[in-house]
């Protein structure tokens, strides 16, 4: 019976439970609070969190701005509190009504006054946070400067207008001034709140205070003080005592005493803040040389008094410069030359006049302004940010997959960058490195990241590295490197910023040096935007005389904005209207004429007995060279191709071979490259190119063999994009963050750069002619015309395919006739020239046309 009972009394229960399931039961509560869960990680609840904040701010501001003009109509409703708000025979002015008003009422004249408007920043803040659900303002910076706010701005208020009918202060700006006046009476309670709003003005903007230097005239004896007011031309006379120390006479001048081993006679020397022009003269005296610098125009000798003997605690060292053989000791105030050799007498207009002979280049265009920062945009915060949860995570991560594999270590650190963490490790004694690096995929398997890049070891370190991807990536903004010292400052010849390392210095270095530079990632790695990093680093460090492009782009869309400076920047071939060079012919003339260029100034630089452009440019800015003899002002140039790739395939060795000469002679007249690419493969980057290419970039790319064919080493395939790249330099293979330059960022300064004014007319390159457009020139004759000129004509036009192999096929000619043909096709104007490996454009498009044509010939 009581077997039977039990399982009577459970059925119910399940029955319950299952069907219907009362409010007090486990699982209804455990739905509950699943469903409130999933409503606060629903985006929707952000949004309208985020719109009713923005909604509260601006119904206050509006309150209280309405508040400020109808308090004195709505003072006394208002004043009766919150049970005007059901009764509907009030009436208020306000414009938000009785809520509003009331509102405004408790703010202003209960709280703090004027100064209440800034609790509406705080709302705003909030909403804003809430609808893009991210940190667009910082919500406790914000509560900090509005709650401090309000309290020194009340109290300041209600100090200064406490007799105004209106509370200016509000109830709590008077509770503040009525303490501090009873405390400290008027005067300090004014001097409290003026020194908050000096402090609050020198912590926000830290000024600088400082006073103007005065230069002191020392006092001089009667007879030379007359002497130097009648004789106000002539310059002061300087004595340099050698091995001496200086000691503070207490009259103005300074006293050197004599540091040898006999007597140690003492100078007193006054001296008279004039720049000398003076001529040297040496005396012996013993062990002691006096090197006294006498003028040119006569004047009385300088008084050099010898003073008795004084007891070592009656002298008064005092600091100065230590004074070194053939140095005058003097005044920190005076402007000094230091020569290697005796100063030779000058005349004061001479170093003017030289000044003037000097050629400035820039004064072609000498209202020219480089751009400036406010140009370009800060992409999000620039701080790291370093998530310690993630850090110990990843820490403890890499540890233990070690310790499953039998390897223990000494130590490990950290180093946090803008994408990448580098975990530097240093292992055990009787630890292979090569064990370690070994577990590459290991590791990155344990941490869930891709990207993860093992330096075993770390050159000049001694550590392993471990380089593991951030989960929250900073963006590197141009406009924070070009606005760092490193580059303004540099004295780089061709400064590039090209972005952040893992340590978070900047990455700035100078293409002269590099000479050369190969770019190589897969499409969307970044390649672009490096390039344009490059060029505006160029464009912010240089004036147009000191520099000219030559870009070559043949996808045509690149680097179409850099067309507007065409007259400040840009190079071009003779005769050719778009200096951004997109056809392949044009290539291949253009580095052609690069290459004449080249020898032009090899030339230059023989005749003016130099070695590099540096030294050339020095010398002819000198007017130490003659532009009657060919002599002139050498810009650098700096050429630029985007896609190599399709070059290669498209006029092969046309391209290569030029490109080569550039790279292995071209570094010390000043000419540089900038070569990109997609794909870098060896068909593509030969041996040629790679050897003459020492500086080396690498975007992500799809393979370890692309990767060991830009760097000629692995890592570039383990990249994880957006900027992410390995430069190889001067042996050293560093990891770095690209800065980043937005499209629209550079339209703005090209825009600044075009709107001024330029060169009549661009750079213009040498002339080059190829060969083959000179064996085809000459006019068309009718008597020399093949008898199958006609039907080949006819042939082209019909098929549209100016193709040499075409007329091979179709008419059973051999290539000698066939060529003819076609450049005979050429000069009668039915074909266009020759585009390497492309067939020729057809310029006649129908057969009526071409009979029309060819009746017009004759």
């Amino acid at each position: 019976m009581s077997t039977k009972s039990k399982s009577k009394s459970k059925k119910p229960t399940a029955r319950i439970s299952t069907k219907k399931p009362t409010a007090g039961t486990w699982k209804v509560e455990k739905e509950e609070k699943i469903q409130l869960k999933a409503l606060a990680k629903d985006e929707r609840t952000w949004k309208i969190a985020g719109v009713t904040f923005l909604v509260v701010s601006i119904f206050l501001i509006i309150s209280f701005l309405s508040y400020f003009f109808t308090w004195k109509q709505d003072f006394t409703q208002l004043s009766r509190g919150s049970e005007i708000l059901w009764n509907s025979d009030v009436k208020v002015e306000n414009l938000l009504g009785k809520l509003g008003g009331l509102s405004a009422q408790y703010f202003i004249y209960r709280l703090f006054g004027v100064a209440a408007v800034l609790i509406c920043t705080f709302f705003f803040v909030i909403g804003v946070n809430l609808m893009w659900r991210r940190k667009v303002f910082s919500v406790w910076r914000n509560l900090k400067y509005v709650t401090l706010g309000m309290l020194v701005v009340s109290a300041i208020l209600a100090y200064l207008l406490h007799d105004e009918e209106f509370r200016y202060g509000g109830g709590v700006g008077n509770v503040i001034a009525h303490w501090l006046v009873a405390s400290l009476g008027k005067i300090g309670a004014g001097a409290v709140l003026a020194l908050i709003v000096i402090g609050y003005f020198i912590w926000q903007f830290n000024p600088v205070f400082s006073f103007p230097k005065k230069l002191k005239r020392p006092v001089l004896p009667a007879d030379e003080a007359a002497a130097d007011e009648t004789m106000p031309g002539e310059q002061p006379v300087i004595a340099v005592v050698e091995n001496a120390t200086p000691v503070d006479t207490g009259t103005g001048g300074a006293k050197l005493v004599m540091d040898t081993a006999a007597e140690k006679p003492k100078y007193d020397i006054r001296l008279i803040n004039k720049e000398p022009e003076v001529h040297a003269m040496e005396e012996e005296e013993g062990h002691e040389r006096i090197t006294v610098l006498k003028p040119t125009a006569k004047r009385p000798e300088p008084v050099i008094e010898t003073e008795p003997e004084k007891d070592a605690a009656q002298e008064l060292a005092i600091p100065s410069k230590i004074v070194s053989k053939d140095k005058p000791v003097l005044d920190d105030n005076l402007k000094l030359e230091i020569n290697s050799g005796p100063i030779t007498p000058a005349q004061p207009a001479a170093p003017a006049a030289e000044k003037k002979k000097t050629y400035e280049p820039a004064l072609n265009l000498r209202s020219y302004k480089k751009p400036t920062t406010d140009l370009l945009e800060t992409h999000g915060s620039e701080k790291v940010i370093q998530d310690q949860n993630e850090l110990e995570n990843n820490k403890n991560q890499i540890i233990q997959t070690l310790r499953n594999y039998d390897i223990e270590i000494q130590r490990i650190s950290a180093t946090v960058g803008p994408t990448v963490t580098l975990y530097e490790i240093v292992p055990a004694a009787g630890v292979r490195i090569s064990k370690i690096k070994n577990l590459e995929d290991d590791i990155a398997l344990s941490l869930s990241a891709l990207g993860i890049r093992i330096i075993a070891p770390i050159p000049g370190r001694g550590t392993i590295g471990i380089e593991v991807p951030n989960a929250r990536k900073s963006i590197v903004s141009m406009k924070t490197l070009l606005a760092s010292d490193e580059f303004t400052k540099s004295t780089y010849s061709l400064p590039i910023a090209l972005g952040k390392r893992i340590d978070n210095k900047n990455f700035i270095v100078d293409l002269a040096t590099m000479p050369h530079l190969l770019m190589a990632g897969a499409t969307g790695q970044g390649k672009s935007v490096g390039i344009n990093a490059i060029l505006v680093s160029l464009l912010y460090s240089k004036h147009p005389s000191q520099l000219k492009f030559v870009l070559v782009d043949p996808k045509k869309v690149e680097l179409s904005v850099y067309s507007q400076i065409v007259n400040h920047f840009l190079a071009r071939l003779p005769n050719e209207e778009d200096a951004i060079i997109t056809d392949t012919k044009k290539v291949i003339n253009t580095l052609n004429a690069l290459c004449i260029e080249m020898d032009t100034r090899y030339d230059l630089l023989k005749d003016a007995g130099c070695r590099n452009i540096k030294e050339y440019n020095a010398k002819f800015t000198e007017r130490r060279l003659n532009p009657e003899k060919g002599h002139q002002f050498m810009p650098f140039i700096v050429l630029v191709v985007d896609e190599f790739a399709d070059l290669i395939m498209t006029a092969g060795k046309e391209v290569e071979m030029p490109i080569a000469r550039l790279a292995q002679l071209a570094r010390a007249v000043g000419i540089h490259l900038i070569i990109a690419t997609q794909r870098p493969s060896v068909n593509i980057i030969t041996g040629i190119i790679k050897a003459n290419f020492p500086a080396r970039i690498a975007f992500k790319v799809s393979s370890k063999i692309d990767s060991r064919t830009i760097l000629d080493a692995g890592g570039a395939d383990q990249l994880i994009g957006k900027g992410d790249m390995l430069i190889s330099l001067n042996g050293e293979l560093s990891r770095l963050q690209c800065a980043f330059v937005d499209t629209p960022e550079v339209d703005k300064v090209v825009d600044f750069i075009a709107y001024q004014e330029g060169y009549p007319e661009p750079f213009l390159l040498p002339e080059y002619i190829d060969e083959k457009d000179l064996e085809a020139g000459g006019d068309f004759d009718l008597d020399d015309r093949d008898s199958l000129f006609e039907d080949a004509a006819k042939l082209i036009v019909a098929n549209q395919i100016g193709s040499t192999s075409l007329l091979q096929r179709r008419m059973k000619l051999g290539y000698n006739r066939a060529g003819r043909l076609m450049d005979q096709l050429e000069q009668a104007g039915i074909v266009g020239p020759n585009q390497g490996s492309k067939a020729r454009e057809v310029l006649i498009k129908t057969e009526a046309e071409l009979q029309q044509h060819l009746d017009m010939l004759g």
